[in-house]
C-alpha cells in the first residue's frame, strides 16, 4: 500500500508500504521498541521533575540523560542510538507544543496534551530512523542494529528517502513510511476550471455534473457486522483484574479489522475521485470546509462516514503533486450568495431547503450547485470555464 501525503510540508511527501517481517526481525523490533518506550517514559519522568523544580528540560539535557543511561545500562546500549535520539527530538517537540498552548491559554479541548507514559500493553511500536539509521539494498530495508525487513513495493519511490518510520497497527501488521522530496508530475493543460462544495447528502458537489462525488456510505454498509462484533465484545468483556478470553480477543480483532477496511475504502474512494478531478481541470476552487463542528450535530455519523476531511486532503495533495492551481475559499455565506449577481440573501437557508432562489435576479438553482459556482466567483476563476458551460439565469437577468 502506498500513501503519498504532504504531511511533512509542501516540499515533502510520505510513501507507506506494507512490511513482511520474519520472526527474527519481529523479535528484534519488539526489543527495540521496549528500549524506546523506556527512553520515552524516562523523558516523561525527567520532564515532570524539572517542571516541579521550575527548571528547563530541553533536548540538550535529555541527550545527556540518554548518554549516561546508555553508559550505565548494557541492555539499552544493545539497541541503536539513532531511533533513541530521534525519540528525544519527538518528545521535545511534543512537550514544547503543549507548553506553548498552555501559555497561549487555549481552551483545554484545543490544547496539545503533555506527553504521557507509554504503557506496555497499550502503546503500539513506532520507530523513527533518520538517513544514517537505514538503507535500501536489494529490495530490503536494513535498519540500524542489524534488523532486516522486506517492504511490499507496490510502487517505486520517486527519490531517495530522507527518513523512515516503522510502525505496527492495531491488527499487528507492520508498515514502513518513507519521507521523500515531493516530485511534480505535470499533466496536460485542459483549459477547464471547477468549483467544489462539500456536503453531507453528497460528499462533494461540483460545477461539473460528471465530477460530483456521491456519498459512498462505506460505514453504513459495515454497521450491521460491526454491531455484531461489538455485542460479542460486550458479552465477553473480562472483569477488572481478569485476563481477556480468546473469544473476546477474537471479537476485538474482528472489530479492528472491519474499522481498518472501512478506513481504507474511504481513503481509496477519495483518492480516486481527487485524481479524476485534478486530471480533468487546470484550476480548482475548493471550499475550505472544516467538518469538526458536525461531530456535535445530528449528522455526526453520516458526516464521519463521508470522510470530508480525508477527501479534501487527498484533493490538495493531488493538486500539489500534479502542479494544478488550487484555491481554498472561505465558506462563510456561500449558501446565501448568488453566483449570478453576487446578491446576498437576508436570512440563512435552513438545511431542509435544498433549492436556492435569488430575490434579486430570480435565479433558481440547486443549493449546493449554486455554492459550487460561488466558489469559482470568489476564487477569481471564470465561471464560463466550468464544464465549458455557463450558469444559466432567467430571461432578462444578468448572466454569470
Amino acid at each position: 500500500m502506498t500513501t503519498p501525503a504532504g504531511d511533512q510540508g509542501s516540499g515533502h511527501a510520505r510513501y507507506t508500504y506494507r512490511l513482511r517481517v520474519s520472526s527474527t526481525a519481529r523479535t528484534a523490533l519488539d526489543a527495540e521498541w521496549g528500549r524506546l518506550r523506556w527512553v520515552w517514559n524516562e523523558c516523561v519522568a525527567r520532564s515532570k521533575k524539572a517542571h516541579a523544580e521550575q527548571e528547563k528540560c530541553g533536548p540538550a539535557r535529555l541527550d545527556k540523560m540518554l548518554t549516561g543511561a546508555r553508559q550505565a545500562n548494557v541492555w539499552l546500549r544493545e539497541g541503536s542510538s539513532v531511533p533513541q535520539q530521534q525519540l528525544i527530538r519527538d518528545f521535545a517537540k511534543s512537550r514544547a507544543k503543549a507548553l506553548k498552548d498552555i501559555k497561549a491559554r487555549l481552551p483545554i479541548k484545543q490544547r496539545a496534551g503533555l506527553p504521557k507514559h507509554k504503557k506496555k500493553r497499550e502503546a503500539r511500536p513506532s520507530l523513527n530512523y533518520t538517513q544514517r539509521g537505514f538503507r535500501l539494498k536489494d529490495g530490503r530495508l536494513h535498519l540500524a542494529g542489524g534488523i532486516v525487513v522486506r517492504p511490499v513495493w507496490s510502487r517505486q519511490l520517486p527519490k531517495a528517502p530522507s527518513s523512515v518510520r516503522v510502525y505496527q497497527d492495531a491488527l499487528g501488521h507492520w508498515y514502513c513510511s518513507f519521507v521523500v522530496d515531493a516530485v511534480t508530475e505535470a499533466l496536460p493543460v485542459t483549459g477547464r476550471v471547477i468549483g467544489i462544495d462539500w456536503g453531507v447528502k453528497e460528499t462533494a458537489t461540483t460545477t461539473s455534473d460528471t465530477h460530483d462525488l456521491p456519498h459512498a456510505e462505506h460505514g453504513r454498509r459495515a454497521a450491521q457486522r460491526l454491531a455484531r462484533y461489538q455485542r460479542q465484545m460486550a458479552r465477553r468483556k473480562p472483569k477488572r483484574g481478569q485476563s481477556a478470553s480468546g473469544g473476546y480477543r477474537q471479537a476485538r480483532r474482528q472489530t479492528a479489522k472491519l474499522h481498518a477496511k472501512v478506513a481504507r475504502q474511504r481513503q481509496d474512494t477519495g483518492r480516486k475521485w481527487a485524481k479524476h478531478v485534478v486530471r480533468d481541470h487546470d484550476a480548482l476552487a475548493v471550499e475550505d470546509f472544516r467538518p469538526r463542528f458536525l461531530a456535535k450535530s445530528t449528522m455526526a455519523r453520516k458526516a464521519a462516514d463521508a470522510a470530508i476531511g480525508a477527501t479534501k486532503a487527498a484533493l490538495i495533495e493531488q493538486a500539489r503533486k500534479h502542479g494544478r492551481t488550487l484555491c481554498l475559499v472561505n465558506p462563510a455565506h456561500t449558501t446565501m450568495d448568488c453566483a449570478a449577481c453576487d446578491a446576498r440573501a437576508k436570512h440563512r437557508l435552513p438545511l431542509s431547503e435544498r433549492t436556492y432562489t435569488c430575490t434579486a435576479c430570480g435565479l433558481v438553482s440547486p443549493r449546493d450547485k449554486n455554492s459550487a459556482h460561488v466558489m469559482l466567483v470568489r476564487a477569481g476563476f471564470v465561471p464560463a470555464g466550468a464544464d465549458r458551460s455557463r450558469l444559466v439565469s432567467p430571461p432578462g437577468t444578468r448572466a454569470a
